[in-house]
């Protein structure tokens, strides 16, 4: 069905391109994850470039939901301008997701300007995306043509010699992108290698021709259909060379838009900065292992000494934002150092760490297209930056969990994707995503990968299960075996009570500590030591071999080591583990096998 054209960029244009480009997305999604080569060949491009517009466009209809409670028509171009931007913002994924957002923050401080008018023309349009553009470039420390900025420049250039409206505009912007995407294999040679043309442009042309679409209420012709080869004029190597067929990944389905922000975000602002540390081409094998992202506030002094740091941590940096709050993007091989440099700035929030497969994602977009699947990869759900760490050191792909941000069930089978084998684990390691992680394993499973889900219902059980976890032997004795270790670790938590409640050992007052076995609360007390001494001498009643100690941030060390005394003085023949979980909601986490 064709779209009611716009004649205006207004705040009604602002929610149809989001929409649109949502769709459009959705639709292309899959093709530019498999030809995603650069600058990381992790085959996750065009689901980065959708749950970076998803994100946008969730923002903008929260604005036009909360004027529409308050009674008011339409909120004003600058509102919803704002809103798109600051949902790309805190809703960018990877490299290109970033750029997407800086170029969407580019155009909002045009039509969110202090003297912009509450509609905007052709002219107005031609400016909001030559600022874009001139925006994402300037932000990137070590630009390289080939790129989406390369696109992005060229949609702006030929957007500043049309003449007309809006529609004229955005019809001259999607040909200039589509003529300069064609020739970014002969300005990338990774590009030129694989037979492709650049993913993150390829997106950038799909959210240009649902600007089109908004205008003139019809796709332009021409756009290649979901999963088909690109049309355009594809430069080759020369003489002797061919394109290849085959790409990098074949990502799937959508994944569900982040479903809440934190307390901490905030409306869009000026003066934002952004930072990407880029190769020249695309990294070889024995790149780094771990992706981190996160959100950070922090002040921009903070924030330069962290572009420095983790710029010589890794590579692929990219640092977007201003006014106090940053979309941080980085890989790295110390994961945890990544982390920490973010605490030492100021707030990071929403960690994701990611490990990159040995022979995945650090080859060129041929050889991992000729690279088989791992045999058998753990997927875990993990509730601190420190547990991430310990998961992924010991080869699992693992889920952040937030107390209060459960991941979607969309987000696990994306794991499951990352984790790019035939087999997987799956370890929900919380009670409440039992139902989410089922379906995750059936969607999986409907995609032709073998998954079994272990149920287990703590950190510390999926602790024990990846122990003892063989990919060498069979898969149904590798479950087998792992569900065995996690069903015999007995779990605790120790928490803070944040209100008067009924509870199975009595009443508790808000701020009393609370020592819950197997899900249950079991001791109410004043002390965090001797809570957890009481909830420990429980356990061991029942007998044991080995205790696991998972401290929360904050927990002094002198609390592990006086709990490992008891053990080593009380109880014979039974041995401690310690970790550091970071924020992982609970004070401590206690497995007893």
């Amino acid at each position: 069905m064709a779209q009611v054209p716009q004649t205006f960029f207004d705040a009604l244009a602002v929610r149809a391109w989001c929409g649109l480009a949502l769709d459009a997305l959705g639709r292309a999604r899959e093709e530019i994850d498999a030809i995603n080569v650069y600058p990381v060949a992790d085959g996750d491009t065009g689901t980065n470039l959708y749950l970076t517009v998803e994100s946008a466009a969730a923002a903008v209809e929260a604005v036009f939901a909360g004027h529409e409670a308050g009674g008011d028509r339409t909120p004003t171009l600058a509102d919803a301008a704002r809103a798109m931007a600051h949902g790309a913002l805190i809703g960018a994924r990877g490299n290109s997701g970033t750029i997407l957002a800086q170029l969407l923050r580019g155009m909002a401080q045009v039509l969110a300007g202090d003297e912009a008018p509450d509609r905007v023309d052709g002219p107005g349009l031609s400016l909001a995306l030559r600022h874009a553009a001139d925006s994402a470039r300037r932000a990137v420390a070590h630009p390289v043509e080939g790129t989406v900025l390369t696109v992005a420049s060229a949609a702006a250039d030929a957007a500043g010699g049309a003449r007309g409206d809006c529609g004229a505009v955005a019809r001259a912007a999607y040909a200039g992108a589509r003529a300069a995407l064609a020739e970014t294999p002969a300005l990338l040679a990774v590009l030129r290698r694989a037979g492709v043309v650049d993913a993150g442009g390829r997106g950038l042309v799909a959210v240009l021709a649902a600007l089109v679409e908004t205008f003139t209420g019809e796709a332009p012709r021409g756009l290649p259909a979901a999963g088909a080869p690109w049309s355009g004029s594809v430069r080759v190597a020369g003489p002797g060379e061919h394109a290849r067929g085959e790409h990098a990944r074949n990502a799937a389905g959508a994944v569900g838009a982040e479903r809440n922000h934190a307390p901490g975000d905030r409306a869009e602002s000026h003066g934002d900065t952004a930072e990407c540390a880029d190769g020249g081409d695309a990294p070889g094998p024995g790149g780094p292992a771990f992706e981190v992202i996160y959100l950070l506030e922090a002040g921009d002094a903070a924030v330069a000494r962290l572009r420095e740091r983790l710029d010589r941590l890794g590579d692929s940096l990219v640092v977007v934002g201003g006014d106090g709050l940053w979309n941080v993007h980085v890989h790295v091989d110390d994961a945890g150092a990544a982390v920490e440099a973010g605490v030492e700035a100021g707030r990071p929030y929403r960690i994701r760490i990611t490990h990159f497969g040995a022979g995945d994602v650090h080859t060129t977009g041929a050889e991992r297209a000729q690279g088989e699947r791992a045999q058998r990869a753990v997927v875990a759900v993990v509730p601190g930056e420190g547990l991430a760490g310990l998961y992924t050191g010991a080869g699992a792909t693992t889920v952040l969990a937030r107390a209060g941000e459960p991941p979607a069930s969309g987000e696990l089978v994306q794991a499951v994707r990352r984790a790019h084998a035939r087999e997987v684990v799956l370890l929900p390691n919380d009670a409440e995503l039992r139902h989410t992680a089922a379906a995750a394993a059936e969607q999986a499973r409907a995609e032709g990968i073998r998954v079994a889900l272990i149920p287990t219902r703590s950190p510390v059980q999926g602790i024990a299960a990846l122990a003892v976890h063989e990919p060498e032997r069979r898969f149904d004795e590798d479950v087998v075996s792992m569900t065995s270790a996690a069903g015999a670790t007995r779990y605790a938590e120790v928490t803070v009570a944040e209100r008067q409640s009924w509870t199975m050992a009595g009443i508790c007052q808000a701020g009393d500590v609370l020592g819950l076995v197997d899900g249950d609360v079991a001791v109410i007390g004043q002390d965090l030591t001797a809570t957890a001494e009481a909830v420990l001498d429980r356990m061991l009643a029942a007998g044991g071999e080995l205790v696991t100690l998972v401290l929360g941030d904050g927990v002094p060390e002198a609390v592990a080591a006086r709990l490992e005394n008891r053990v080593r003085a009380g109880y014979l023949a039974v041995d401690t583990v310690i970790h550091h979980g970071g924020r992982q909601g609970a004070l401590l986490l206690i497995g007893v096998e």
